[in-house]
């Protein structure tokens, strides 16, 4: 593996944000295209039906009082007639507008389509930067306001990002998620990155808030090659790893609606809690909202059902750990030096 997809070497140097006290919880929705997950990447697949849909999760958010930050990429930004329903959201106050970058329906459309490119961060310097300009202007021009707030497509991040994005006006980053190597698809490797905050980039002024996930367990402490043993090719034959997740030794879980059920959101909130863990992020993709988009949500059953796993996380984060509603943007604003 390149030593260039560490977490390590694409943050360096970093500073991390320690807190106590109550906990608080923002949430992000890669928002995005329509595409078939299971095919290479498509230059063409760029429906964005589903966004209309937008309102069924908001819903919930609102009853908590909980501004999501809606990271959206060249195709919901440029489509106005879609995402008229989010701007509203946006226009109301409801929610934070920050940019997702999928290279291969971004302009200018000067790389290869293949998997390797579909990190952003793996693009030529003055390419990833061209395309985030084009982003910059585009949400700025229909959202009416310059976004700060970045997740790269694919978590990609590169070692040019930090250096552009801060010269474009960002100052939130939302990419690492711990616990996750993508290194096998030439992305970048988080299985070492921390859960917490932390300040990156020129003179220390980017925030980094990650994605919430990670290892838990009796055996979660360093679990990157064990966990890599057990969920290899006799490991899944053998189902070990959901042996080891009965038992309570070790698994892997994202803060997530999908893919996750409820108790297991819950029990890495519990575990990070326990650890020092003060701010939590969940996210899930936007074509989620509506059967028959991704993996996720086949059915309007299916559908339902995540809107409600949804809800029940934010009730017990709410009740029972006594948690605050924020969004990227309001905690920058909180943690950083004044």
């Amino acid at each position: 593996m390149s030593a260039i997809n560490r977490f390590e070497s694409l943050f360096d140097p970093i500073r991390l944000i320690h807190s106590d006290g109550q906990p608080s919880l923002s949430v992000v929705v890669d928002t995005e295209e329509e595409f078939d997950w299971s095919l290479p990447h498509n230059r063409q697949a760029t429906a964005t039906k589903a966004i209309r849909e937008v309102e069924r999760g908001q819903a919930v958010f609102d009853r908590y009082g909980l501004k999501p930050c809606y990271v959206i990429d060249y195709p919901i930004a440029s489509n106005t007639e879609d995402n008229a329903a989010l701007r509203d959201i946006q226009r109301e106050g409801r929610c934070v507008i920050g940019t997702h970058l999928h290279p291969w329906v971004t302009p200018p459309h000067e790389e290869e389509v293949c998997s390797f490119n579909s990190f952003p961060g793996n693009l030529a310097p003055e390419l990833e930067r061209q395309k985030l300009e084009v982003m910059t202007r585009v949400i700025s021009e229909n959202f009416g306001r310059a976004p700060i707030c970045y997740k790269a497509g694919r978590y990609g991040v590169g070692p040019a990002t930090a250096q552009s994005l801060y010269e474009l006006g960002y100052r939130i980053d939302l990419s690492v998620t711990p616990g996750f190597d993508y290194a096998p698809q030439s992305g970048p490797d988080y299985s070492r990155a921390p859960n917490l905050p932390f300040w990156f980039g020129p003179g220390l002024n980017m925030f980094e808030l990650p994605c919430s996930g990670g290892f838990c367990g009796l055996l979660g402490a360093r679990p990157e090659r064990l966990y890599q043993a057990i969920t290899s090719s006799p490991g899944m034959k053998l189902r070990i790893p959901g042996i080891f997740a009965r038992l309570g030794l070790l698994e892997r879980i994202r803060l997530s609606p999908e893919g996750f059920t409820l108790e297991e959101m819950k029990r890495i909130t519990r575990y990070l809690l326990k650890a020092g863990v003060r701010h939590f992020t969940m996210s899930f993709h936007s074509p989620s909202l509506v059967e028959g988009y991704t993996p996720y949500v086949a059915t309007i059953g299916e559908r339902q059902a995540f809107l409600d796993r949804i809800d029940s996380y934010l009730e017990f984060f709410a009740t029972e750990l006594n948690g605050a509603m924020t969004d990227p943007e309001s905690l920058y604003q909180r943690l950083k030096p004044q």
